[in-house]
Formats: structure tokens, sequence, C-alpha cells
């Protein structure tokens, strides 16, 4: 039994009459009537009672009725679906990010992609970066949001945010009332710091930003997310290098100082693995990637 055969059943349960059904299939007469002896024959009941002056559906035709009408319909359905999976209209992403990314215009980004692509569903998970780019390569995740300098061996990226990094003290600090932090004034001072095995290149650039002013840093506490990072801050538990950004955190308590003749700047990529590359994610690629990057 083939999808054909319900469609020539129900256009001749409907119908009920093999000329006009055969005529509505755009298919002669013979073939119809063959079809359905068959379609009979595979069931092993009889679907119609037929007379020279007119056709009348069984029980079981008319409860066969039902059901080819509901399998047509969500065979109907499933080639829809396909064809918006294949389109990148529909689907489904796992996508990582890390939580700074919620200051870093991750939200807005997410909305103006559900806008243009509201037929894919989009599920979040929060993870530090090195975590992100593990999933990404074993495939646990579509795309990810992580803070890179440089895109990891094995996957692809495009360039989500790029921003100075500032130096974030307490309001009691003694340079939280100058118009820009002095770095070398930081040397002796505890610095709060993101763990290396959450973040090995954040960590190790702002250590090498301290190194260029002339001082290793003293590195008193290591924390996984950048909101601790601030509260260590706000609680006078030493000074910290954040992303820009972070500032729109209003954590209270916090000033964030512009670095004195520093350029180096924090970079927010979105990673994928180019081998699992779908027309889904395809779509969310084109919708960061129209974004200019900030400078």
């Amino acid at each position: 039994m083939e999808l054909r055969h319900l469609r020539q059943f129900v256009a001749l349960a409907e119908e009920l009459h093999f000329g006009r059904a055969a005529q509505r299939l755009s298919m002669s007469q013979p073939p119809l009537s063959a079809s359905i002896r068959q379609l009979e024959g595979d069931l092993g009941v009889q679907l119609f009672e037929r007379s020279s002056r007119q056709v009348r559906l069984t029980a079981a035709g008319a409860a066969f009725l039902v059901e080819s009408r509901r399998i047509l319909a969500q065979a109907a359905d499933a080639r829809a679906l396909v064809g918006r999976i294949a389109s990148g209209l529909s689907g489904r992403l796992q996508v990582g990010f890390v939580a700074s990314m919620l200051y870093r215009g991750l939200p807005q980004l997410l909305a103006r992609h559900r806008r243009s692509h509201p037929g894919i569903e989009v599920v979040l998970r929060e993870l530090n970066s090195g975590e992100q780019v593990e999933a990404l390569l074993a495939g646990r995740l579509d795309a990810g949001f992580v803070h890179a300098p440089t895109v990891p061996a094995g996957l692809d990226g495009v360039v989500v945010l790029a921003e100075p990094f500032v130096c974030c003290v307490a309001d009691g600090h003694p340079q939280a009332r100058r118009r820009h932090a002095d770095l070398a004034r930081m040397s002796g001072e505890p610095l709060v710091l993101f763990a290396r095995e959450v973040s090995p290149e954040y960590h190790d650039r702002i250590v090498s930003l301290c190194v260029e002013s002339g001082f290793t840093p003293t590195q008193r506490h290591e924390v996984r997310h950048w909101l601790t990072v601030l509260a260590f801050v706000a609680a006078g538990m030493g000074v910290a290098l954040a992303p820009q950004s972070l500032s729109r955190a209003a954590m209270a308590g916090v000033r964030f100082l512009p670095l004195r003749n520093r350029s180096v700047q924090s970079v927010t990529r979105m990673l994928w693995a180019p081998q699992r590359m779908t027309p889904a994610l395809r779509g969310l690629v084109e919708s960061v990637g129209s974004i200019p990057p900030v400078t």
C-alpha cells in the first residue's frame, strides 16, 4: 500500500463515482478501478459496494477514510517540515554562551534572529569558553559565543564584539575618581582574575597587560564568572581588568576606568564546527555576520 493508493481511495470515497474520481486524479477509469481492487486485496476487506447505478462506502471503508485522511495530512506535514528544515526556515540549535554575553548584545542579537527566522528554536546553554570549545568539537553544540582572540583549531568563527579592557576598582579606591587608570599604579594590589582553566586566553591576556606595565600581578582570587569579578571588586577584595561592556551590569560600588595608552581589545566571537553546518546554523551565522563588529 502506497500513498497514491490512499489518495485514489479518498478521491473515490468523496466522489462516489469512478468517472469523476478518475477525472479529479487526472487518470483514466480502468487503472483507478484496478488500484482500488489492489488496495482492497491488500487490506483483505471490501471498501466499496458497487452496482451499475451507484458506489457506496462500506462500514470498513468509512473507517478507513478517516485514517486515510489522517495519514495523508501527516505525510503533507512531514513533507512541509523537511522542506522548511532544508531551507533553514525550521529547526533547532543548541547554542552556548558565556554569561558576559548578556551585557554584550546577545539578547538583542537573538531577538533579531528570531524575527527573521521564527521557525528556528534556539536552546541556550551557559558554559565558559573552554567548555564551549570542547562541546563544539564533540558535536554537543551547534554554535557558541566565547571569549576568543583567535579561532581555535577545527572551528570557524566570526567576530561579534571587539572592545577595550577597562580597569575595575571599588568606589573608595585611590584611583576611583581619575579619568583614566594607570595600570602601573596597580602594582602590588591583589588582582581578581578568571581561573586559567576556565578561560586560558583571557587569563594570559590580562597577565600580559600587567607585565607590559612593568609588574607581575599578585593573583589572590580566581573566579569563574564576570559578575563574581565585579562583586569581589565592589567588596574591596582587589582590582580587575574587564571588557568595557561589563559596565552595563551597573554593579553598585564599582568604578570602570579606561586604561591609559592601552589599545588591547577583548574579542568575543561566535564559533561553530564547519563540518556540522546546517541551513539553520547558516542562518544564524549570516545574522551574526551581518552585524558589524564594535571597535
